[in-house]
C-alpha cells in the first residue's frame, strides 16, 4: 500500500528528528511524509531540512499561524496545508504527531491489517509514555478509540466522512462518522508506539473550554456530554477540567455554534454512545 503523512510540527526539535528516523527505517516505506512546519522559532525546520535533503520522499512545508498551542482547528488546518500539497495515488493517509517513534514494522502491519478486511477505515497502534525510566500505557488509551497522535485512514473511509473536521473534537468525530457509515476501525495492541511528550501538556485554559464544546458540537446533547466530562476528567486527574468542559458545553449552546455533523448523524452518535455506555456497566 501507498502511505502518505502528514506531520504537523510546531517547535518540535527535541522530536521530530527522532520521529522521521522511526520513518526512514520502516520495513514498508512511507511514499510521501509531509512535514508542515507551524511557525517555529527552534530548530524544526532545520531538522527536517536534513532529512528531506537525503530521502526523496520527504518534504517540508513552512506554514504561519498563531504561536497560541490549541488542539483541534490549528493542527487540523496545518493538515490541510500539507494535504494540498499531495497527489491521489495514495491508499492510505495518516495524520502523525511529530513526538512519536514508531516500531520498524508500523506501517508494514497497518498495511496488512488494511489489505486484510476491505472494511477497516481506521487502523492504529497504542501510545506508551516514559513514566520513572519505564514506557507504560498512556492512561487516554482505549482499545476502542484510535488516538489523534497516530490516526490512519484507508482512503475510500477518509474521503466517505468528509476528510477531518478543523475543529477541537476531529478525532472523536471522524471514528463516530466512520461507524455511520459502516466502517470498522482497529487497534493493534501489540504496535507499542513511543509518545514522548503526554497528550495535553502544553494545552492552555482556553482549549480545555474547547473539549466542552466539541461534544456540543457532535450533538451529545446534556446527559452524554455530563458523563463524558466526568469520566475526562478523572482519566486526566483534574476535577476542575470537568467544570472547565460543562462550561464549554454550555456556551456553546448559548451561542449556537454549528454543529460538525447532521441531525441523522447525531442521532446515531448518541445511540452510539448509549450504547457504549451501557456496555461499560455489563
Amino acid at each position: 500500500m501507498n502511505f502518505y503523512i502528514i506531520i504537523p510540527a510546531h517547535n518540535e526539535h527535541d522530536s521530530i528528528g527522532i520521529t522521521l528516523d522511526s520513518l526512514i527505517h520502516q520495513t514498508l516505506l512511507p511514499k510521501k511524509v509531509v512535514v508542515v512546519n507551524d511557525n517555529s522559532t527552534d530548530e524544526t525546520q532545520e531538522i527536517v531540512e536534513s532529512f528531506s535533503s537525503k530521502h526523496h520522499y520527504i518534504h517540508l512545508i513552512n506554514s504561519k499561524s498563531s504561536n497560541e498551542h490549541l488542539p483541534g482547528s490549528k493542527i487540523i488546518q496545518a493538515f490541510y496545508k500539507g494535504f494540498e500539497t499531495l497527489d491521489e495515488h495514495y491508499d492510505a493517509i495518516c495524520k502523525f504527531d511529530a513526538d512519536l517513534i514508531f516500531p520498524p514494522n508500523y506501517l508494514e502491519t497497518l498495511s496488512k491489517h488494511f489489505i486484510s478486511n476491505p472494511k477497516l477505515g481506521m487502523v492504529s497502534g497504542f501510545c506508551y509514555i516514559e513514566k520513572n525510566g519505564e514506557w507504560i500505557l498512556e492512561n487516554l488509551t482505549r482499545k476502542d478509540h484510535i488516538r489523534g497522535a497516530l490516526k490512519a485512514y484507508k482512503k475510500a473511509c477518509f474521503l466517505q466522512i468528509g476528510k477531518l473536521k478543523p475543529s477541537m473534537g476531529w478525532d472523536t468525530v471522524d471514528e463516530l462518522l466512520a461507524k455511520y457509515y459502516g466502517w470498522e476501525l482497529l487497534t493493534d495492541a501489540f504496535l507499542k508506539v513511543k509518545h514522548l511528550k503526554p497528550t495535553g501538556i502544553s494545552y492552555n485554559k482556553a482549549s480545555k473550554y474547547m473539549q466542552g464544546e466539541a461534544m456540543y458540537k457532535m450533538r451529545y446533547g446534556f446527559v452524554i456530554t455530563l458523563i463524558s466530562a466526568l469520566k475526562l476528567a478523572y482519566k486526566k486527574q483534574g476535577v476542575s477540567l470537568f467544570k472547565d468542559y460543562m462550561n464549554g458545553y454550555f456556551k456553546a449552546k448559548k451561542e449556537k455554534i454549528a454543529f460538525l455533523v447532521s441531525e441523522e448523524e447525531g442521532k446515531f452518535i448518541r445511540n452510539l454512545r448509549w450504547k457504549g455506555m451501557m456496555n461499560s456497566l455489563k
